[in-house]
């Protein structure tokens, strides 16, 4: 019986997903026959599975100093270690996953520093199924140490070369070691989707009975897609009671949308990296996920998490592995608030739901409105001049935005270039030397300004 909020206390009972009505009995009992034939050919009604969903009730596993140090580009000395942690933790992450200390003697070392630092996350650190770096990481500090090892045909056979009775053997005997220390534990299998469904569900149950925190399921090689992930969550919520973890790589670009699916199918945390570094082209990206959330609810994401901290965090990532914040981030690449279709441009500026689907000022960023381009229209025109301070009408608004779409039909103008203009212009309708539909006026005016600004400031 799986126990969940939905307008007061209703619980879902085994396999045919009726919903218990107050009094405990089904409502099918309650409200008749006729009631429950009603509900099955409802498409709208709840179905079981929509009481599964955790994408208002999910922890994010930030993993940027364990699976982004595998970034090619990524070195992080101490220093930045710290300094990522500390912005992580000031934006609200749950847990924070440290690479192994048994990787090298700096990565302990930078492990026991991290967990000195009382930060709010609980502080995780990434080890294969083995004593030696289970006894290793227990001694660091940490709050929580993440199992792993491979479980496909391909790991066992061209990795470890351990057979499943091996593997549970071991695990069993690391999870009971971690556990006596007091701290939380997860067990996850490696590139679980090319593994035999049936080893995986007989190794996870067997953790659950021994009383893991977490079992995890890995897409280690991005094969995975939503459907997939779904099905693979879903089945496996029925049989272990305990939480679920996914990672999920981007290979073929599905990490963001396979772990909205993993939510929806019950899991309960998320592994991400800042801006998806990871081994190859990396994991679900934390901003692209903060992203797909908020449109789903914003109210929690924003109650949940210091948003405006999110650019600073990524441009420091970025600085930190030496690449840029791609143009088409979710949140944060430098176009992700740009509006330039005349068309959309309108709508923005008379509402901007019209065509944003998340809010810049709950990020702590501002929208901008791009007119110095042929797509230009006259409603965003009209919005700068107001900005500037002009007084134009909407002829003269419509004549000037003419002007800016022939020039710009030759390059595109900038900021400053349409600001010129505008104000050339105005001080043209002001002084009497411009009226609307007067090209080679227009055109005297802004060539005066041009030999003026060049007398003023000549060229060395």
């Amino acid at each position: 019986m799986v126990q969940v909020p939905m307008n007061g206390a209703t619980s879902v009972n085994g396999a045919n997903g009726h919903a218990a009505a107050p009094n405990g009995k089904s409502r099918s009992e309650t409200n008749g026959a006729g009631a429950q034939q009603q509900r099955a050919f409802n498409p709208y009604a709840p179905r079981a599975a929509d009481f599964l969903s955790n994408v208002r009730n999910f922890k994010i596993i930030e993993s940027t100093l364990r699976e982004g140090e595998q970034f090619a580009n990524a070195f992080f000395d101490t220093k930045t270690k710290i300094a990522i942690a500390q912005a992580l933790d000031a934006f609200g992450v749950e847990y924070i996953e440290l690479t192994s200390p048994a990787a090298s003697e700096q990565s302990r070392k930078d492990c026991e520093e991290i967990c000195k630092l009382g930060l709010k996350a609980k502080i995780l650190t990434h080890i294969r199924c083995h004593m030696d770096d289970a006894r290793i990481a227990v001694e660091t500090g940490v709050d929580g140490v993440d199992v792993v090892i491979g479980t496909s045909s391909f790991l066992r056979e061209f990795s470890h070369g351990k057979d499943m009775a091996y593997i549970t053997k071991t695990a069993i005997e690391v999870i009971e070691y971690v556990k006596s220390k007091g701290i939380e534990v997860r067990f996850s299998s490696e590139d679980s989707f090319r593994s035999d469904l049936v080893d995986l569900l007989s190794i996870y149950q067997t953790v659950d009975r021994i009383g893991v925190n977490r079992v995890g399921i890995a897409d280690t090689v991005g094969c995975a897609n939503p459907r997939q992930v779904y099905d693979l969550v879903r089945t496996l919520r029925g049989v272990v009671s305990c939480d679920i973890e996914i990672h999920l790589h981007n290979d073929t670009g599905m990490a963001i949308a396979n772990a909205y699916c993993a939510l929806e199918a019950g899991a309960t945390h998320i592994d991400t990296s800042v801006l998806g570094i990871g081994e190859r082209v990396g994991i679900t990206p934390l901003g692209g996920l903060v992203a797909c959330l908020y449109a789903a609810d914003p109210d929690y994401v924003k109650g949940k998490y210091n948003l405006p901290m999110l650019r600073e965090i990524e441009n420091l990532v970025a600085e930190a592995v030496e690449v840029n914040v791609p143009f088409m981030n979710p949140i944060t690449g430098y176009c992700a608030f740009t509006h330039k279709a005349g068309i959309h441009a309108k709508a923005i500026l008379n509402n901007p739901s019209t065509y944003e689907i998340l809010k810049p000022e709950d990020f702590g960023l501002t929208r901008y409105v791009s007119i110095g381009h042929r797509l230009t229209g006259w409603n965003a025109v009209k919005s700068r001049v107001e900005q500037l301070g002009l007084k134009l009408t909407d002829e003269e608004v419509k004549d000037v935005t003419a002007k800016i779409k022939e020039l710009a039909d030759v390059r595109t103008q900038s900021m400053d270039d349409v600001d010129t203009l505008l104000r050339v212009y105005h001080s043209g309708i002001q002084s009497g030397e411009l009226a609307v539909g007067q090209k080679e006026a227009l055109d005297r005016l802004l060539r005066r300004h041009r030999e003026g600004s060049v007398t003023r400031d000549p060229s060395p």
